[in-house]
């Protein structure tokens, strides 16, 4: 059912016997909180005043002297969680100042709900259009540890090919074999693809609450990797989605006795996860991205997006790429999207745009490079700020590149830029270059600065203090 104010959302929770109320939202890194209340604390008067929370014990808000704040319900995100035992109405809230009553500027929906209503009045569009495709492993089990003297980390799979040579299965039985070779698990069908059950009950989940499945699949990768597509959305929407989607996977994962991550590369020597973002504009319900005429049936409108989306890149990877394991997955090999370039039809491309015909309605651009560890807020609307610069601009994105960019002769590679190597430099590029972010007051310096300060203390810093295993494997007998 799907709720257009908070009236009906109470009409709902009466009529259905809903016991109780979780409240959602996320932190500037993308984590989901949730706090539970009793459904009948809902009232017009609540919606209105909103929740109380300590915004000092949440990563990147405010600090401990200015700690209180203040939730507001979202009456379109509610739907009946299909995991708790009494019945349950998640919905997502926007953060708020209890005192100006102003929109937080840390809230990422809030930012993403900014880039929306900028976009707007701009003239340019009223809708950008988000179909995200987030891939993620079900592992069997997981274990990882980090301490003074030691660090390692194991995850195993029944199917992962490092099995082939055990004596026994996970749960004791004999090893018959089946399992899928490093990088050729894409659409293997059983006895070697051991995750059909988890993954027809993950796509059962998504339905209930409300997705609408295109397909789902086993991926490329041996150990589990997964891809449920689902329709696209409006950009504050999808990022929803991709919320409620990383909910709905954890949580089928752990029925089954199983692990689900979003990690990028969670394994060496073999694919990782990516979140390929389809994406275009719309005006009066037109599309706005075709034109026969145009290469690949692009309009302008979509080739200044493009150029923009290009030629910002650096910078927005620093939220669509925001983990220092992204970086595992994006170098040359598994067709890592690390050309910055644009092609029909190619994956060796950052940019690809899909062939979909003469349907102006399916024309839309596909940015590869972006992976699920990503806040869905800061990333969608980071992605459509850079495309909107380049149409305002007139940035153009350069001739297309219709070949394999994996096999170009090296001199003729270096010409191609490239993608960022790690967080850090994503980080530095983006510091340098954010006033299309801030343009419109949709991210605020503030926030920005906070975002990278935090990065650094939390991630790069601690991940530069100690040493890896592999460190060992080359360095212990120096």
């Amino acid at each position: 059912m799907e709720f257009k104010n908070i009236d009906q959302v109470i009409d709902f929770i009466k009529s259905e016997n809903i016991r109780y109320l979780d409240i959602r939202f996320t932190n500037m890194f993308g984590l989901e909180h949730g706090l539970t209340v009793p459904a009948r604390e809902l009232t017009p008067k609540a919606a209105e005043d909103g929740f109380a929370f300590d915004g000092s014990s949440i990563p990147g808000f405010s600090t401990v002297d200015k700690s209180d704040m203040a939730l507001i319900p979202d009456p379109t995100t509610a739907y009946v969680d299909p995991f708790r035992e009494h019945p349950t109405l998640n919905m997502q809230f926007f953060v708020q100042d209890p005192l100006t009553r102003q929109p937080y500027r840390r809230d990422p929906r809030t930012i993403a709900r900014k880039a929306e209503n900028y976009l707007k009045e701009t003239g340019v569009a009223d809708t950008c259009s988000i179909g995200a495709e987030a891939e993620f492993y079900v592992f069997d089990s997981v274990q990882y540890a980090s301490d003074t003297n030691m660090s390692f980390h194991r995850v195993d799979s029944d199917e992962g090919w490092w099995r082939s040579g055990e004596e026994t299965m996970m749960d004791g039985s004999p090893n018959r074999g089946n399992q899928i070779r490093i990088n050729d698990g894409y659409f293997p069908v059983a006895p070697y693809d051991k995750t059909i059950p988890v993954r027809d009950d993950i796509a059962y989940n998504l339905e209930k609450v409300g997705f609408e499945i295109e397909r789902f699949h086993h991926e490329v990768a041996t150990g589990g990797i997964q891809e449920v597509n689902y329709r696209f959305d409006t950009l504050l929407a999808a990022a929803d989605d991709l919320q409620t989607f990383k909910y709905v996977v954890k949580n089928t994962a752990e029925q089954h006795r199983k692990t689900a991550t979003f990690m990028p590369k969670p394994l060496a020597g073999d694919g990782g996860c990516g979140m390929h973002a389809h994406q275009s504009l719309w005006k009066d319900g037109k599309p706005l991205f075709y034109d026969e005429t145009g290469y690949a049936g692009l309009s302008d409108m979509a080739r200044y997006y493009i150029g923009g989306l290009l030629h910002h890149a650096p910078a927005v990877l620093a939220f669509t790429n925001p983990t220092v394991n992204s970086y595992r997955r994006l170098y040359s090999g598994f067709e890592a999207p690390v050309n910055l370039a644009y092609s029909q039809s190619n994956r060796s491309a950052a940019i690809r745009i899909p062939l979909t015909g003469d349907s102006p309605a399916a024309k839309r651009i596909e940015f590869r490079a972006p992976d699920p560890s990503s806040n869905p807020y800061l990333g969608f609307a980071a992605q459509l700020m850079a495309g909107l610069d380049g149409i305002l601009n007139r940035i153009e994105p350069g001739e297309p590149t219709d070949k394999d960019l994996y096999e170009l002769p090296p001199e003729e590679a270096k010409k191609v830029p490239k993608v960022p190597h790690s967080l850090e430099a994503a980080l530095t590029a983006m510091e340098e270059d954010h006033d299309f972010l801030t343009a419109g007051g949709v991210f605020d310096e503030d926030f920005l600065q906070a975002y990278v300060r935090l990065k650094y203390e939390l991630e790069i810093q601690p991940l530069r203090q100690g040493p890896s295993p592999k460190e060992f494997e080359l360095y212990y007998s120096v």
